[in-house]
């Protein structure tokens, strides 16, 4: 069975699309969708990021944005162009749409993989940055492996006998599961923060047991337009096109 590993999605049409696409066409497609949170926010198409989710088997946990955009989290602690994001997202929901994101789980197990937005010890909010928060974070989770978003950047925290290591997952990169625990995040499919402006996402193929990670440029121009037209924060319009 093959797992599409997408997380940050952040209301960017264009790039989701992009990545259903790419691995349909280049990667032989997918069975199910494991979606690690904050669907919504900062971009310009929130109802659509969701009804196109639907469109699928998924799986799905919740992130802040997601929360923020439905009340379940103050907006306090965001900066002030997230905030105003959040604010509009809120205005654009249907109510069927609020209460999926109301009934979105903070973390899911599924076989060996523990899914979660942050961090295991704080699901929605807690960022990974680095091998010490990473170290805290395998105290947390009882399966082998556990997926991640949030920080929208590529990584993989590996745990051995004596230390935890960290490493930068580059496109085309592939993790051969079964030998030391693992936390994985597959990169911003909507905004990544990388310095790549592409999306970014992950493939889990359990037959052969390996996540193999892929970048895919996307109509980012489009985006922008669209949160121009929507009156968004110029600095999210113009960070897409920096990927930072």
């Amino acid at each position: 069975m093959k797992y599409l590993v997408v997380a940050d999605i952040h209301s960017n049409l264009e790039a989701f699309q992009a990545v259903l696409d790419d691995v349909n066409e280049n990667y032989g497609g997918f069975d199910h969708i494991w979606c690690l949170g904050d669907i919504v926010g900062y971009g310009p198409s929130p109802s659509q990021c969701i009804k196109l989710l639907h469109e699928f088997d998924y799986t799905c946990v919740c992130g802040n944005h997601d929360q923020a955009a439905v009340g379940k989290l103050d907006t306090s602690d965001f900066n002030a162009d997230a905030a105003s994001a959040n604010e509009w997202t809120a205005r654009q929901l249907s109510e069927d749409e609020r209460q999926f994101l109301l009934d979105l789980p903070e973390v899911v197990i599924e076989g060996e993989f523990t899914i979660v937005h942050g961090s295991p010890r704080a699901p929605v909010w807690e960022y990974i940055t680095s091998a010490l928060s990473a170290a805290e974070s395998f105290r947390h989770f009882d399966t082998k492996y556990c997926l991640v978003g949030h920080t929208h950047v590529p990584f993989v925290f590996e745990q051995d006998e004596v230390s935890v290591n960290e490493g930068y997952l580059g496109s085309g990169d592939m993790l051969v599961l079964g030998g030391n625990r693992l936390i994985i995040n597959p990169g911003g499919v909507g905004q990544p923060r990388d310095r790549d402006p592409r999306a970014s996402y992950a493939v889990y193929d359990s037959e052969k047991n390996i996540v193999y990670h892929y970048r895919v440029s996307y109509d980012v121009s489009a985006t922008q337009e669209k949160m121009e037209e929507a009156g968004l924060p110029g600095f999210l319009i113009s960070r897409l096109g920096w990927g930072v």
